[in-house]
């Protein structure tokens, strides 16, 4: 069993910066971990993922401005959100999965609860 938990979530001004956490509890295994982000009225989309060999990858909404990064000693997955936008407003999770997972939701097994991020402008 695999627990996440985000934090960092908020509301910020167009053009602002969020950093979000992703905790997950500890496991020997390395995980694919991903962020999703859903809008209200709007299907659950990925944001970006960082794969078990350490590579990412970025949907082309979020290329150039914002990074995923991770601390393996603390369990904790990052996404650093620069140059904000309104369209980027929704509830923003985080998955994870052991085997291979692209940014398909159907791929992860494990979410955290969420964290709002607001952008207004």
């Amino acid at each position: 069993q695999v627990l996440l938990e985000e934090s960092g979530g908020g509301s910020v001004q167009a053009g602002g910066s969020l950093r979000l956490s992703c905790v997950m509890s500890p496991t020997y295994n390395k995980y694919y971990v991903a962020w999703f982000r859903q809008a209200p009225g709007k299907e659950r989309e990925g944001v970006a993922i960082m794969n078990a060999d350490g590579t990412t990858r970025y949907a082309d909404p979020v290329k150039g401005r914002f990074i995923i990064s991770e601390d393996y000693a603390k369990y904790t997955t990052y996404l650093d959100m620069n140059s904000l936008k309104p369209e980027d407003t929704g509830m923003y999770y985080c998955a994870a999965e052991l085997n291979r997972a692209s940014m398909n939701p159907d791929d992860f097994g494990y979410w955290g609860q969420g964290t709002q991020v607001t952008v207004s402008l």
